[in-house]
């Protein structure tokens, strides 16, 4: 097919994933009809592989509000999608924090508490009495989220992309864009690996890890990085009594519900950088080892639980962990660096990125995460110490 033009679109999401879908479910719902391009699956890259814990718990009250209504969204997922299941389940989180977080958490609950979230603030004796199984011996402070829980992250992608095709989008599978450049009066001109070229008017750019080397085809420089982060899952015949998933900022882990007796397991810290381009190694004996010391020593009884292996996938780290969504030239947009939690963001935001990209009226706040902020030297605060993809 080299050298064959394709119909031009009015609008072309790069990027399947929870980011790309979401955009395209909001701007066919809105008689946009976007032309979606992903080089594998939908959801076959880093979204697949999420933990997929769903949580309205943020100290950015842009974030805040918009994680509050992805909430509200995967609870009426299947209105939204004709009948579509997310597989979104309510559990309830805990966050362990340390007395240094106390002033900086009860503001970040009052805020969150405004807009509808709820969020409890616990001393650490509401801990032990609410909480037993954790040793609170290094508590300050914890707070808990009764409307929080966990989702199918690929049949929350499916489904969004899915109803975004029926209402008018079309999806290209397993077709990759090779190359970019600028159209005269806005928008691309893209080059697929088969020798296809399609222009677009409009150009979102949702492709996680390798938005980095497409932008900068653009003569554009974003300052993402890629890392590597790993989960590990254990079985406990004692699941029952740990229904609800936690962060533990002190211990630097979190861990969420699988099923019926399933958990998963994740470092809350950076990790070292990786070529996206290379296959992604898997969880170390050494690694699920570390995950479980950190895990059995908040909650000894866990010590029962047994190893059933894990997984690891890449996360788009921008260099303040908070997503970079904007316009890098006219007509062609990002949002990226979402940098680990940007699946249980995404139902929502792509409302937001949807408007942005057709010139419409959007929540103010989503403007603070331009991607010329680091540039300006604006960047944004995020979570709680080496914490930030608490966001």
């Amino acid at each position: 097919m080299s050298g064959v033009m394709g119909k031009a679109s009015e609008v072309a999401i790069i990027g399947a994933g929870i980011h790309g879908a979401s955009a395209a479910f909001h701007l066919a719902s809105r008689g946009v009809k976007p032309a979606v391009f992903e080089q594998v699956a939908p959801a076959g890259g880093p979204t697949g592989r999420s933990s997929a814990i769903c949580r309205a718990y943020y100290t950015n009250p842009y974030l805040a509000r918009v994680a509050y209504a992805s909430l509200e969204m995967f609870r009426s997922f299947a209105d939204l999608t004709g009948g579509r299941n997310c597989g979104y389940h309510q559990t309830g989180a805990v966050y362990l924090h340390p007395d240094a977080d106390a002033t900086a958490l009860h503001e970040a609950a009052s805020y969150m508490n405004s807009i509808g979230t709820r969020i409890e603030m616990l001393s650490p004796k509401d801990l032990r009495r609410e909480f037993p199984l954790f040793n609170a011996d290094d508590i300050g402070v914890a707070a808990w989220e009764p409307g929080a829980g966990y989702a199918d992250p690929v049949a929350t992608t499916v489904g969004l992309l899915s109803r975004a095709c029926e209402l008018g989008a079309t999806q290209r599978l397993y077709t990759r864009v090779a190359g970019l450049k600028a159209r005269a009066g806005g928008g691309a001109r893209l080059s697929l690996e088969s020798g296809e070229t399609t222009e677009c008017e409009r150009l979102l750019i949702a492709a996680g890890p390798w938005t980095r080397s497409l932008v900068a085809q653009l003569g554009v420089e974003l300052p993402l990085t890629v890392e590597r982060h790993y989960v590990a899952t254990i079985r406990w015949h004692d699941a029952r009594e740990m229904r609800f998933a936690h962060a533990d900022i002190v211990g630097g882990y979190y861990c969420k519900p699988e099923g019926e007796d399933l958990y998963c397991i994740g470092p809350l810290t950076p990790e070292p950088e990786v070529d996206p381009d290379e296959p992604v190694r898997g969880l170390d004996t050494e690694e699920s080892h570390a995950l479980a010391r950190l895990a059995t020593k908040r909650i000894p009884r866990l010590k029962e639980a047994v190893s059933t292996g894990g997984w690891a996938s890449l996360y788009d780290v921008s260099p303040d962990w908070m997503p970079v969504i904007g316009e890098i030239a006219p007509g062609v947009f990002v949002d990226a660096g979402t940098s680990g939690h940007g699946f249980k963001l995404g139902p929502a935001l792509g409302a937001d990125v949807a408007a942005l990209v057709m010139g419409k009226e959007v929540d103010a706040g989503i403007r603070d995460f331009t991607p010329d902020r680091f540039t300006a030297g604006h960047t944004l605060s995020a979570g709680y110490g080496s914490a930030k993809i608490l966001g």
